[in-house]
């Protein structure tokens, strides 16, 4: 059946107790909802007297599953975060321009961002450990690419095919976790890789400004140090995660798959992302080079919806029961995803939190570099109060929602404290004190993780979402960028020394972040800085108006069961695990 509002809390079952130690349940509660699996075979969920019979409970092969799933997301976390501290020295190593800078940060959040449905898609179809082998040898080649860059043009080709593995590991990680444990402890088992990623974030500034300051080459190892450690999760994920093999032959599963929706969705999300991305940096959002890609995406997005709409409603009868077996093209997003009014709100939740934390991430490094001078090490150490707590929080978080098996507080108290966070920045100019900002900044970090917090998971959803947050990430940096050019150029124009140079000066952030620099004390240099933070004060406030308009819809979200059904086809691969136990009984027995 479809998932829908009315009926949802009618769906969930009680908790109960677990068999043997060494079976493997086959199914465990969690919560009941149309998954992408359930659109390829049609099966029917267990009956309540089977699932009164087991309770979930992790097996050392699901712990080592979740072993591999860490460690790549951890590699793709580190290079996410570790290259924008350094861009400014990588762009005058390779002698690049403003542009090219732009673009290589472009490239792999626009890239990254539209694979995951279609990587997505993939696994549902193909299987998730063939794709996230695939993920990490496209990472894999993009980081070497990008090592070996002697010139721009390289660079950018490395970061989009680094772009299209980043995206996959990303989006598979979290399906891989509602595949392998049921919603009821769901929360808890994301904390942890969410942990991974945050340790990836906290690290990667810190790599990223020492590698660029360690001589002339220092800054490829960046890309280098990608290597190992994405070879060392691929080998984890081939020894550790088990997983059912999807039945059926090659050439059966790619007749499955959406190909026309895959290809429409991918030409017009980039088509609509690249001048969102470039409005007001490389053209005017009023220049023909921005309207025109931006309207034909938007267009062609609007088709692929409808081609998407049209796929499910005929892959799926009236119930949402599949129609026949295994010979129906299946939809990259099912529509069943959108027919639930708490799980359209997390969406919309997702993206403007994409939308903050990506504004955060990237505006406030260069508070640190621009407003108070610092060198880019010194900026990544700032940072630390945003990410530091982001690993203890989500375990935390994570492990309360579990526990509790409520999950509406968690959004409530996130969504508070981002407000109360975002509306603490506004104080950051350049006579703000190091005590100050920490202090500041504290609560940023625990609201932002918080505020992302799912309160319902499930393969079919998870791979939107994931899309979703990458989407916000980019509208909230095209938005951040418009209101720091417009506002920059505004306050520049008040002081004469400068006001000649405004336009020019409000271009591009990070290229001004060189110029303050390079001036010499002075008059001039003190009004620059000071538009500068001034811009980046009215940045917070929209940031703060923008959480607080989400707080308020989350009156909206129903509190449901956590102690519901859950289904896949691709969970742990019962035989392996039931080795290792039958193994350890034999030596005991011995």
């Amino acid at each position: 059946m479809i998932y829908r509002e009315d009926t949802a809390q009618r769906q969930s079952t009680n908790s109960v107790s677990r068999g043997p130690a060494h079976q493997q349940p086959s199914i465990s509660p969690a919560r009941v909802s149309l998954s992408a699996e359930q659109l390829s075979t049609g099966d029917q969920s267990a009956t309540c007297d089977e699932m009164q019979e087991k309770q979930f409970r992790a097996t050392r092969a699901i712990k080592l599953a979740c072993v591999a799933i860490s460690l790549i997301i951890l590699a793709a976390a580190i290079d996410a975060t570790s290259l924008s501290i350094a861009l400014p020295i990588v762009t005058q190593r390779l002698k690049g321009t403003a542009i090219q800078a732009f673009w290589t940060g472009t490239s792999y959040l626009v890239t990254s961002g539209v694979m995951q449905p279609v990587i997505g898609g993939l696994s549902h179809v193909f299987g998730r450990k063939e794709m996230v082998l695939i993920s990490c040898a496209f990472f894999f080649v993009g980081s070497l690419i990008c090592a070996l860059s002697n010139d721009f043009t390289m660079m950018l080709v490395g970061r989009v095919v680094q772009g299209i593995g980043g995206g996959g590991i990303l989006a598979l990680g979290e399906i891989l976790v509602t595949d392998l444990v049921p919603l009821e402890v769901r929360g808890l088992w994301l904390g942890i890789i969410g942990s991974t990623w945050a340790v990836g974030t906290v690290t990667g500034p810190l790599m990223g400004g020492a590698f660029a300051e360690a001589g002339h080459s220092g800054w490829r190892w960046i890309f280098w140090i990608n290597l190992p450690m994405i070879a060392l999760g691929t080998v984890a994920t081939v020894c550790f995660l088990r997983i059912k093999r999807l039945p059926g032959s090659t050439f059966k599963k790619a007749q499955q798959f959406d190909w026309l929706g895959s290809v429409l969705f991918v030409a017009s999300t980039v088509s609509f992302l690249v001048p969102v991305s470039w409005g007001g940096i490389l053209y005017d959002w009023s220049s023909w080079h921005t309207l025109v890609p931006l309207l034909l995406g938007a267009a062609g997005i609007a088709l692929a919806i409808l081609y998407e709409r049209w796929l499910t409603l005929r892959t799926l009868d009236e119930e949402g029961n599949i129609t026949s077996q295994g010979d129906l093209i299946q939809p990259i997003i099912p529509f069943t995803i959108f027919c639930n009014r708490t799980l359209n709100l997390v969406f919309l939740y997702t993206m403007v939190h994409g939308c903050l934390l990506w504004s955060l991430m990237y505006f406030l490094p260069l508070y640190y570099e621009g407003v108070k001078g610092y060198k880019p090490i010194i900026s990544g150490v700032a940072v630390l109060p945003e990410t530091f707590l982001i690993a203890p929080m989500s375990v935390f978080a994570g492990y309360a929602v579990s526990k509790l098996g409520r999950y509406r507080w968690a959004i409530w108290i996130g969504w508070g404290i981002t407000i109360l966070g975002f509306g603490l920045l506004y104080l950051l100019d350049a006579n703000t004190s190091i005590p100050a900002f920490i202090f500041i900044n504290v609560p940023v970090a625990i609201g932002t993780v918080q505020a992302s917090g799912r309160p319902q998971d499930a393969a079919q959803s998870i791979t939107f979402y994931s899309f979703i947050r990458v989407f916000g990430q980019s509208i909230g940096v095209a938005i951040s960028g418009a209101i720091f050019q417009n506002q920059l150029q505004k306050k520049l124009s008040q002081y004469p020394l400068l006001s000649s140079q405004a336009k020019q000066f409000s271009q591009d952030a990070t290229e001004l972040v060189s110029i303050i620099k390079a001036m010499p004390p002075g008059l001039a240099r003190e009004q620059l800085v000071e538009a500068f933070a001034g811009a980046l004060k009215v940045i917070w406030i929209v940031m703060t108006a923008f959480a607080a308009a989400v707080f308020f819809t989350t009156i909206f979200i129903k509190d449901y069961s956590l102690k519901q059904e859950h289904t896949t086809r691709q969970g742990i691969d019962e035989g392996s695990d039931k080795d290792d136990v039958e193994k350890k009984s034999d030596d005991n027995q011995e």
